[in-house]
């Protein structure tokens, strides 16, 4: 039960400076809005930070921002924008327990198998305090499978989603959210953002 696509982070670790350079200049439109919800100065973990683009923009709101990324050439990246070092941590390494105030993970969950998610998301629910929040964004389409550039995605539907995090812990909040954008790869695909509470 791998939480973990092995071509999916080489692919990470060759395409590094490429990737942290692409892009569009703005933070997702997930991450505003879920800020709002945290009090001034809460301490927030980021999965998957890339660039360190997002951990930026959260600091410079005054937020206190442990970005990770499970490949060590990201990291590095994310940690030449930042000024600091970016600590290299794979989903499944993650064992804080009710640490954190926040934790995001803005199209990084999408690259976890299907069979570790709910494990992963299980190791998110207990890192959050009681009444922490979690926001996550991932790619929809019906089935699982790898885009043309080799990467593995879960593709859950909505429906699907809502329920591994069910199966994850418990949650006072559960919101979701459907769009489009465009990746990396080029061409438009429908997303999901899922915003939720732990209870407690």
């Amino acid at each position: 039960m791998s939480a973990f696509d092995a071509e999916t982070l080489a692919f990470y670790a060759s395409e590094a400076p490429d990737y942290a350079a692409s892009g569009p200049g703005g933070i997702g439109r997930h991450l505003d809005p879920f800020l709002e919800r945290l009090f001034p100065g809460a301490l927030v973990l980021e999965l998957g930070c890339g660039s360190g683009r997002d951990a930026a923009h959260m600091e410079s709101l005054g937020f206190r921002v442990e970005p990770t990324d499970g490949v060590p050439e990201m990291a590095a990246q994310a940690g030449a924008r930042l000024g600091r070092p970016v600590r290299v941590m794979r989903f499944d390494e993650l064992s804080a327990l009710q640490q954190y105030d926040g934790v995001v993970a803005a199209y990084s969950l999408l690259h976890v198998p299907r069979t570790g998610l709910v494990d992963v998301l299980t190791r998110v629910w207990r890192a959050l305090k009681p009444g922490g929040w979690h926001v996550a964004t991932y790619k929809t389409a019906g089935g699982e499978g790898r885009d043309r550039l080799g990467r593995y995605y879960n593709y859950p539907s909505e429906e699907e989603l809502r329920g591994y995090y069910a199966d994850a812990g418990e949650w006072s909040v559960i919101e979701t959210e459907t769009g489009e954008g465009r990746g990396y790869e080029g061409g438009e695909s429908r997303f999901v953002i899922i915003t939720l509470r732990k209870a407690g």
